[in-house]
C-alpha cells in the first residue's frame, strides 16, 4: 500500500507545483499581468497615439470637373505622364482649331531638325517671341524655315510639318483644317485635347525638339509673359489660364511650362480658346469655343477652373492618422 500512496503524494505535488509554476512564468512573459497583446502592450498600459502622416504632394490627377460652360464647345484631358494614362472629358476625342498653341511644335520641329546646329540670331529670336508673346510673324518665321506651306494638300492633308507631329507624337485625331479659305493655315489644324496632351508630353520628354533642344523650349514656355489685358494684333499676353488655376504648393515642386491659342474668328463668331500646360508630372488642356461676346477673359476663367478642380488632394485636405491595430489574445 505504501508504494501507492508515495505514487499518489507525488502526483499531486507536481500538480499543485505546475498549477502555480505555469501563471508566474506566463505573468513574467506578459509583463506582469498575466495578459498580453500581439503589440506586447499588456493591460493597464496606455497605448502610444498614432503619429498623423502628411498628405502627398499635390498634383493634378481624374477627377470629376463641373463648368457652368456657355458655347458651341468645350473638352478637356490630362496625361498622367508617369503612367501615360490619359482621362478627360467624354468628348476629348472631338477636335477644335488649335491656333496659337500650335506654336510650341512649329518651333521644336524647326530646332530638331537643326541637330547639334545653332539657328541664326533671327530665327532664334523668332523662335523665342513665338512661344513667350505668341508672336504671329516669329512663329510664321520660323515655320516656312521647318518646311511649313500655306497652300492646301492635295486631299486637304496635312503638311510635312504637321504630319510629323502625328508621327512623331503619336497623334489620333489631328487634321487639316476646314475652314472657308483657300489658305491651309496651321492655325486651322484641328485638334483634340487628347492629342493636346499628347502634343505636351512629346515636348517635354525630348521627342518633339530633340536632346538638345528641349530644355531651351520648355523654359521658353516657362518664361511665357503678359497679362490677358496685353494684347496687340499679332502677339498678346498669354501668361493666363490653367496656371492661374494651380496653387502655389504645385507651381513650387517647378516649372510649369505654358502655351495657350487664342482667336476670335469672325466666320463662326467664336472665340476658339486652348490652354496647354505640362510638369514632369502631367499634361493638361482645356479646349473650347464660345461667342465673341463673352471676351477672352471668360476663357481664360474656364480654363482656370478645371486646373483647380483637378488638384489632389485638394487645398486644406486633413492629415492622415493611421488605424491602431487591434491586438488578440
Amino acid at each position: 500500500m505504501r508504494p501507492r500512496v508515495t505514487m499518489v503524494l507525488a502526483v499531486v505535488a507536481v500538480l499543485v507545483g505546475g498549477g502555480m509554476l505555469v501563471p508566474a512564468a506566463y505573468a513574467k512573459l506578459s509583463g506582469g499581468d498575466g495578459l498580453s497583446t500581439l503589440g506586447g502592450v499588456g493591460a493597464g498600459e496606455q497605448v502610444p497615439a498614432p503619429i498623423p502622416t502628411a498628405p502627398p504632394p499635390p498634383t493634378l490627377a481624374d477627377a470629376p470637373v463641373s463648368v457652368n460652360f456657355k458655347g458651341e464647345f468645350f473638352s478637356w484631358a490630362l496625361m498622367d505622364r508617369k503612367t501615360g494614362a490619359v482621362t478627360g472629358a467624354k468628348n476629348m476625342s472631338q477636335t477644335s482649331s488649335t491656333e496659337s498653341m500650335l506654336k510650341t511644335w512649329i518651333v521644336s520641329d524647326y530646332l530638331r531638325q537643326l541637330g547639334d546646329e545653332e539657328p541664326t540670331a533671327a530665327l532664334k529670336k523668332a523662335a523665342s517671341v513665338a512661344i513667350r508673346d505668341s508672336n504671329d510673324d516669329g512663329a510664321n518665321m520660323v515655320y516656312r524655315a521647318a518646311g511649313g506651306s500655306y497652300q492646301k494638300q492635295p486631299g486637304n492633308k496635312l503638311n510635312p510639318v504637321l504630319q510629323r507631329a502625328v508621327k512623331i507624337c503619336g497623334l489620333t485625331d489631328t487634321k487639316a483644317g476646314t475652314v472657308p479659305t483657300n489658305l491651309g493655315w496651321w492655325s486651322f489644324t484641328q485638334m483634340s485635347p487628347r492629342d493636346a496632351v499628347r502634343l505636351g508630353d512629346c515636348i517635354a520628354d525630348g521627342k518633339a525638339a530633340g536632346p538638345k533642344w528641349t530644355k531651351w523650349v520648355l523654359n521658353e514656355m516657362a518664361n511665357v509673359r503678359g497679362s490677358i489685358k496685353n494684347q496687340q494684333e499679332k502677339s498678346g499676353g498669354g501668361k493666363w489660364g490653367i496656371v492661374d488655376g494651380l496653387p502655389a504648393s504645385i507651381k513650387a515642386q517647378g516649372p510649369v511650362a505654358i502655351k495657350n491659342g487664342w482667336t476670335a474668328l469672325f466666320y463662326d463668331r467664336n472665340w476658339h480658346v486652348n490652354c496647354l500646360a505640362v510638369t514632369d508630372k502631367w499634361s493638361l488642356a482645356v479646349m473650347m469655343r464660345y461667342p465673341m461676346a463673352s471676351g477672352l477673359a471668360y476663357g481664360s476663367k474656364v480654363c482656370a477652373s478645371v486646373a483647380t478642380q483637378l488638384v489632389t488632394p485638394q487645398p486644406g485636405a486633413a492629415l492622415k492618422v493611421p488605424q491602431q491595430p487591434v491586438g488578440k489574445l
